[in-house]
């Protein structure tokens, strides 16, 4: 099921678990994410897509609504999805291509960009 959502996302990023001590590491996709064509962010899963799974996605959740509407402006458009792969828990966050951009950083005053190498 994962890889076929994965195969369906135009791009994608994976993130093992949800940083909520330097929420900065994932809100820069949000971000580079609101300002192109939009793409899903994945939650407990890593680089080389092995699940790995959330402890907590009910809580997890939360957090990613919360620090999204509080550190990225404008607010854009975004989906949160609970998916369970071999047991294990998973978000993926759908961010929808931004209609006000550019969408920044507020911490920073920055917009940031996602080249197609991944780069930023």
């Amino acid at each position: 099921m994962i890889e076929q959502l994965i195969a369906e996302a135009t791009e994608c990023d994976f993130k093992v678990a949800l940083e909520t001590k330097k929420p900065k590491s994932w809100l820069k996709s949000v971000s580079a994410f609101s300002n192109v064509i939009g793409r899903t962010l994945f939650f407990g899963i890593s680089d080389d897509r092995k699940t790995i799974g959330l402890s907590d996605i009910q809580k997890d959740a939360e957090a990613i609504s919360r620090f999204i509407k509080e550190r990225i402006t404008p607010l854009p458009q975004f989906i949160l999805k609970p998916l369970q792969e071999d047991g294990k828990n998973l978000l993926a966050l759908e961010i929808s291509p931004g209609r006000s951009t550019p969408y920044y950083y507020k911490a920073d005053g920055v917009v940031y960009l996602k080249t197609i190498t991944g780069r930023w």
